[in-house]
């Protein structure tokens, strides 16, 4: 978009140039590590599932016995190759055999280094085509499919039955949505492992699972045949098992997942250093799988002022665009969040919306973005909920946001009903289709208020990543810098998770995944 608010290029250069710095800093360290659920992301991505006797996810059993036997330092793909080379048998084969105790960790030999690299590299390079695979088909479906107009409308399901999530998201799609997310079950976030098949029960939503993966995708590809559209479905790459839900996200052909480190340590209290690790191994996954991520920086504005504090929003989305660089993904691949939160009652509180809306937009021109509604401020009152939601989407499309996540009249009240949901679409396309070129013919007044708010976001983005890049991202987040949550460095959930590589760690995935990133243009480390 043309630099309506008149901004000052320096200014974003160096922002942009602190956030690469922060970004780098973090990088100087995150290479060092690997965590329990990297490792069981590997072995997801060659094929191991189930669940032993007791109900424990296969992956999770594998890697606990190799950390208990001192070898996670290696990686698992190393010990899992070996154990192939040794005994003949399937990747599945092994892992079974391990929990049912007819295979113990030190029964398995080093043997010839140059085979079990070669089998490991053969299985890894397999489950990339795979999903590669996969990756084709979601393009294939995208260029056959009638292309959606933007902002494309995203909608929630949230019944906590995967069963009952298929006939709603169909519904939704069936009523106009381009983009169905199917919240994840409370707490998922904090499990250590990925529960396993299809589940029935869960309290604000639906557990997380490859098999609900798999079922709610039918059901949209079954509502995209029937009205020549392709339906984008969303879940959480998040919490405690990051990178297996992008490795289950990318096996299933899931389009975006959430997926932000900051997000988690802020709101979910998970320790610093394994998120950020996490997030990076998964952010390859995702960039590899051609799926977007969606950032959380909406949330900031949950437990703060949004008038007050929303250059923090801005702060965030510069370090989130860096880190994914980090991860390969492409500009086109970042969903990063904002949010309409300003208090409706500030007088030209609008007016203050949409200058954070365009400055945004102008500052990631090639980012989906994904725009967040208003839910702070909304109360059990639905016609103004409804008209609040209205003025959102009206700040959308004269702004050019892309990923729209529609607010609910009922937001405040219940879980929303399928009628609900239609009466947010019908809004929507109201709006979008009656003002779809309002921004082409919208300039603002220089020096006027939108112009002024929006340099003054900048200016104050602009000097706190300056900050950062002084003091670090751990110690922004301990002092509180973003959403006033503070966080220890070394507290949190899953620090025991953290193992430092050693000398002969290898996970042939790292390589392929840099490759992919190096041959599309892509950056990463």
């Amino acid at each position: 978009m043309a630099n309506k608010l008149d901004l000052d290029l320096s200014k974003v250069d160096l922002s942009r140039k602190m956030a690469g710095k922060i970004a780098d800093r973090l990088h100087a360290w995150i290479g060092d590590y690997t965590t329990t659920t990297t490792e069981r992301a590997a072995a997801r991505l060659l094929g191991i599932d189930g669940v032993d006797a007791a109900g424990v996810p296969l992956a999770n059993v594998m890697v606990e016995k190799l950390q208990q036997a001192g070898l996670l330092d290696r990686g698992l793909v190393p010990w899992l190759a070996k154990a192939i080379v040794a005994r003949g048998k399937t990747a599945q084969e092994i892992a079974q055999d391990l929990a049912d105790g007819k295979l113990k960790v030190e029964d398995v030999p080093d043997g010839p280094e140059e085979k079990w690299r070669d089998t490991a590299d053969g299985l890894a390079g397999k489950a990339a085509a795979q999903i590669g695979v996969v990756r084709a088909q979601r393009e294939s479906r995208i260029a056959k499919a009638a292309p959606p107009s933007k902002p494309m409308l995203y909608v929630i399901v949230a019944t906590g039955n995967v069963y009952e999530d298929a006939v709603q998201a169909k519904a939704a799609a069936l009523q106009g949505a381009d983009i169905v997310a199917v919240i994840r079950h409370t707490g998922q976030s904090l499990l250590d492992y990925v529960p396993y098949g299809p589940t029935s029960e869960g309290f604000g939503g639906t557990y997380a699972t490859q098999e609900n993966f798999r079922i709610v995708r039918s059901a949209l590809d079954e509502a995209g045949e029937e009205t020549g559209r392709y339906i984008r479905l969303v879940n959480y790459a998040s919490g405690l098992c990051m990178p297996e839900i992008s490795a289950m996200g990318a096996m299933e052909r899931l389009d975006m997942m959430l997926n932000d480190a900051m997000y988690g340590i802020l709101f979910r209290d998970i320790n610093m250093r394994r998120t950020f690790i996490d997030q990076h191994f998964s952010r390859m996954i995702n960039a590899y799988a051609g799926i977007i991520i969606n950032t959380g920086e909406d949330n900031y504005l949950t437990t703060t002022d949004a008038f007050d504090k929303g250059y923090t929003v801005l702060a965030s989305q510069f370090i989130n665009e860096q880190l994914a660089l980090h991860s390969g993904l492409k500009e086109e691949q970042m969903g990063l969040g904002h949010a309409f939160e300003i208090n409706p009652a500030m007088e030209d509180g609008l007016l203050m919306e949409i200058a954070q809306a365009q400055l945004c937009r102008e500052l990631f021109p090639k980012s989906p973005l994904k725009y967040m509604p208003p839910t702070k401020h909304v109360t059990g009152n639905i016609f103004k909920t409804y008209l609040i939601n209205g003025m959102y989407n009206l700040v959308a499309v004269m702004t050019g946001q892309e990923i729209q996540l529609l607010g609910m009249l009922t937001e405040a009240i219940h879980t929303p009903f399928i009628s609900d949901r239609y009466l947010s679409i019908d809004n929507a396309n109201y709006i979008f289709n009656n003002a779809r070129h309002l921004g082409d013919e919208l300039i603002f007044a220089p020096g006027g208020k939108v112009q002024a708010r929006a340099t003054r976001l900048l200016d104050e983005a602009c000097a706190m990543l300056q900050e950062i890049e002084q003091i670090g991202l751990e110690t922004a987040m301990e002092r509180g810098l973003f959403a006033d949550i503070k966080r220890t460095r070394e507290g949190g959930k899953g620090g025991s998770g953290v193992i430092r590589k050693g000398s002969s760690y290898y996970n042939p995935f790292l390589n392929i995944f840099v490759d992919h990133a190096i041959s599309t243009e892509g950056r990463l480390s």
